[in-house]
This record gives structure tokens, C-alpha cells and sequence, in this order.
């Protein structure tokens, strides 16, 4: 009786060898297939940053003031149109909250196209998108907090610092990082 190797696994999907007369295993292989890379693309690059960053924004926001004041998620839009409306905001009902979207989304576009902008001169932004991505996320909230926000309530946005870390932590998360890793995704990695 002769006996037979089994056939071996060369890594790609099992297929069977066949054995030959001086015992050994014939393999079929297979050639990875090339899958296409899409070209760099500033308009992909800032429509997929801003809203994958205004999306996660504008939920960990309305989780954040669910959680510490029971408030909903038309609140917190009605707050952001309270910029532009004022106090009657939060009496125009779902029409503010609308329009507080949309100026929620044009400020995470406006946040996503300036990181794209400045990748283009800071390489680093791109070769270090995690780290480079969660400061970012400092910088918008200092900016939002510290000029955007006095400017058009008329009052100090730095504490509590409970408060003040909640906010910084999302958008450290939520803008600053999904930004800079949408804006590596979609940049030419050899320039």
C-alpha cells in the first residue's frame, strides 16, 4: 500500500494539489487580484470628512446633553440655529432645528475643507493623521469655544471643566480625527 501526502495550504483559498508519482504536491496558485485605487480627490476628500465629522458631531452632542440634562436632540439643534434666531429659535419648532442642521453641517464642511486645505502644504497632517487629527479636534474646539461662541452669546464657554472636557473629547473624536483620516484616505500618498 502507498501511502500519500496530504495536500499542503499555501496561504491563498484551499485548493486541492494533486500528487504526483515522485510524491509531491502540485499547487494551484493564484494572483492577487489588482483592485482599483481611486484617484485623490479633494470634493470625495471634504463630502465624506464633513459629513462622517458632522454626523458623529451632532450625535455625540445630542447623547452629551441627553445624558446631563434629559434635553432632546431638537434642543440641541434649536441651540446651534439660536445663533442666527436668537432666544425664538427654541419656538420655531422643527424649522429651527432644521436650519440649526444645516449650519451644523456647513460649520463640519467648513472645519473639513480647511484640514484639507492645509494638508496640502503639511504633509505631516496626512503621514500623521491620527495624532495630527485629535489636535485638530482641540484646535476647533478652542476656536468654537473661545471666539464663535463668546461672539454670539455674549458669555464664557470654559467651564465647567466637566463640561469643558466632555466637549474637547468629542471633538477630539468626532471632527478632528474622522477629518484627518478621510483627508489621508483621499490624498495621493505619493506626492
Amino acid at each position: 500500500m502507498v501511502r500519500r501526502a496530504a495536500p499542503t495550504w499555501s496561504g491563498g483559498p484551499p485548493l486541492h494539489g494533486r500528487i504526483n508519482s515522485q510524491r509531491e504536491v502540485n499547487h494551484m496558485t493564484a494572483a492577487p487580484a489588482a483592485i482599483p485605487v481611486e484617484k485623490p480627490s479633494p470634493y470625495r476628500a471634504i463630502l465624506w470628512g464633513g459629513l462622517i465629522a458632522g454626523s458623529l458631531d451632532i450625535t455625540g452632542a445630542c447623547v452629551s446633553v441627553a445624558i446631563q440634562t434629559g434635553r432632546s436632540p431638537q434642543f440641541v439643534l434649536q441651540s446651534v440655529a439660536s445663533g442666527l434666531l436668537g432666544a425664538d429659535s427654541y419656538n420655531r419648532g422643527l424649522s429651527s432645528a432644521a436650519l440649526g442642521l444645516a449650519i451644523h453641517f456647513l460649520i463640519a464642511y467648513t472645519w473639513c475643507t480647511v484640514y484639507f486645505i492645509a494638508s496640502r502644504k503639511l504633509k505631516f497632517l496626512i503621514n500623521r493623521a491620527v495624532i495630527c487629527g485629535l489636535g485638530y479636534g482641540v484646535v476647533v474646539w478652542l476656536f468654537m469655544n473661545g471666539v464663535v461662541l463668546p461672539l454670539t452669546f455674549h458669555r464664557s464657554f470654559f467651564h465647567p471643566l466637566r463640561s469643558v472636557i466632555i466637549g474637547m473629547s468629542i471633538l477630539m473624536v468626532c471632527i478632528g480625527l474622522p477629518i484627518a483620516l478621510v483627508v489621508r484616505r483621499y490624498s495621493d500618498s505619493t506626492k
